[in-house]
């Protein structure tokens, strides 16, 4: 049930064994089925989950009713409201399940409680915010500077053979295009044999 987790966190860090076992232990196993939401708007958020089988998507709605994709979450992510779980202000966000997926999921307080008895994950999850944030800021610069084709390269780089479990007009959201530019873009590389 660990291994893909042990795995992530042994890729930047490396705890003992013993320290590995504790954080694993707080962990808690989630199955969610396709098309039910893992978080809503206003909803405590108390738990950030790591996904171990499945997809996800996080969007926001704005005040007009426009859908904004903030992240897709697969295999060997962190998905979660994370404003919510550290703030402790109400969620924002939309966490909807594309696929049936398996998660470990971890509560605040137990991570706090993990922080504290083995530094090592501070600097496990630093490292993961630190990536996070660099991605974040890539993602913005790109969106301001290349065009719908490398945006999409990019994306699939990111994202390895997501394009064949989102819908198309999903991706163009998470891209800000129309699904009719990304269609021609995705039809130009197939016919360069690129994607």
């Amino acid at each position: 049930m660990h291994q893909s987790i042990e795995k992530h966190i042994s890729k930047h860090i490396s705890p003992t064994a013993e320290e590995l076992h504790q954080f694993t232990s707080v962990l808690k196993e989630i199955t969610i089925g396709k098309g039910q939401f893992l978080v809503e708007p206003g909803q405590i958020v108390k738990h950030k989950y790591f996904v171990t089988k499945g997809c996800l998507k996080a969007y926001y709605i704005d005040p007009k009713g426009n859908k904004h994709i903030i992240q897709f979450a697969i295999e060997n992510w962190w998905v979660g409201d994370f404003d919510g779980y550290y703030n402790k202000v109400p969620s924002k966000l939309h966490i909807e399940v594309l696929e049936d997926s398996v998660l470990l999921s971890i509560d605040y307080d137990s991570l706090q409680k993990i922080y504290d008895n083995m530094p090592i994950f501070e600097r496990y999850y630093r490292l993961l915010v630190t990536n996070s944030t660099i991605a974040q800021r890539k993602r913005i610069l790109s969106s301001l500077e290349k065009n719908t084709q490398e945006r999409y390269l990019e994306f699939c780089e990111t994202y390895a053979n997501i394009e064949n479990r989102v819908p198309n007009y999903d991706i163009a959201n998470y891209l800000g295009v129309s699904p009719e530019n990304l269609s021609r873009v995705r039809k130009q590389l197939k016919k360069l044999n690129i994607s």
